[in-house]
């Protein structure tokens, strides 16, 4: 005989609900939805008519978060509008939920200040670990999340932020790649197409990169523009290519910059790449492959780094608090 249909309900149903409904015990429901544990046919049966009749689900996220293994994992970022942090987060997420975590991304802004507020946020919400995809959260908050028993993973941050894991790329290895491929191009002269953003990973790459240059003998022209976008990149080149000489080479920070550049040396300029200029850029980001600019750049290991985070989360005792992974060359069109 088919059970009473409840009144529709915009709420949603109680294991209790379930239990009155099918004349059982509280607990009886709780076994009936957890896989191995002990329940009578009969009774089973009796809970997933009423289940089914009332259109009850189990609250997964109220089971799983009373597990220590099992608290949200916060994800602070910025800047997603950008193709490294959507390829970085798309890794990462993808890496946690197949490791069964629960994912929460907190979209701070850019502004020094938005990296203290997420990380508060972190902590209101219980987070067994915050990943800092971007900023660098005050030392004294960073520790108050370690003491409460929150790990926090900061990639590609400040470095000198104690009691944090840190993921860092090996920019030195990389620009010394850079300074060699643009030396057996055969190239003279070096401009860094840059950033006045300062964050940790630009002054890096800035900072290994001029330092590699001159240890080689090269002089090299620094442009900084406001931020990292093609907008950027074309400002750039229109700052630069007046001047243009032969044989001179091109690092532009981030591969959108370098978009921005390669299109206006072409269009605006009327500038063969690679034959009259060699550029380099870094991220590998999908754009850098497409016919239009065939990009030669650096990619960033953001499978590496979603394993990496993995390892972290899933170690009882604390291993080395600093990670380094190396960039991989991407050689394509855009030199010599």
């Amino acid at each position: 005989m088919p059970l009473n249909k409840s009144p529709e309900k915009s709420r949603a149903t109680s294991a209790a609900e379930v239990a009155r409904l099918a004349g059982v015990s509280r607990s009886a429901v709780s076994r009936t939805f957890t896989d191995g544990a002990s329940v009578s046919a009969k009774t089973r049966e009796k809970v997933l008519a009423a289940a089914a009749e009332l259109n009850y689900h189990v609250n997964h996220l109220a089971r799983s978060i009373s597990k220590e293994q099992s608290r949200p994992v916060c994800l602070l970022a910025a800047n997603l509008d950008k193709p490294y942090h959507n390829l970085l987060l798309d890794a990462l997420t993808k890496q946690l939920q197949q490791d069964g975590r629960m994912v929460m991304v907190i979209n701070a802004s850019s502004e020094p200040s938005s990296a203290d507020d997420a990380m508060r946020r972190a902590l209101h919400y219980r987070a067994s670990a915050s990943v800092v995809m971007s900023g660098t959260p005050p030392q004294e908050l960073v520790q108050t999340c370690v003491d409460s028993g929150q790990k926090v993973i900061m990639i590609n941050c400040n470095d000198e932020v104690e009691n944090a894991h840190h993921i860092q790329i090996d920019y030195a290895d990389a620009m010394q790649q850079a300074v060699t491929l643009f030396q057996q191009a055969g190239c003279q002269t070096l401009s860094l197409v840059s950033s006045n953003k300062g964050t940790p990973s630009l002054l890096a790459r800035e900072h290994f990169f001029i330092s590699a240059a001159q240890a080689k003998g090269f002089e090299v022209t620094i442009w900084r523009g406001d931020n990292t976008n093609y907008e950027d990149g074309q400002q750039a080149a229109q700052a630069l290519l007046p001047n243009h000489q032969p044989n001179h080479a091109y690092f532009c920070i981030t591969d959108l910059v370098a978009c921005g550049f390669m299109d206006t040396a072409r269009h605006q300029f009327n500038l063969s790449i690679p034959d009259d200029i060699s550029i380099l850029g870094f991220d590998d980001i999908p754009q850098s492959a497409w016919q239009a600019y065939q990009l030669t750049t650096f990619a960033q290991p953001y499978q590496g780094i979603a394993h990496r985070v993995s390892d972290i989360l899933g170690e009882r005792e604390d291993a080395d608090l600093t990670s380094r992974l190396a960039a991989i060359p991407k050689r394509r069109n855009s030199i010599r």
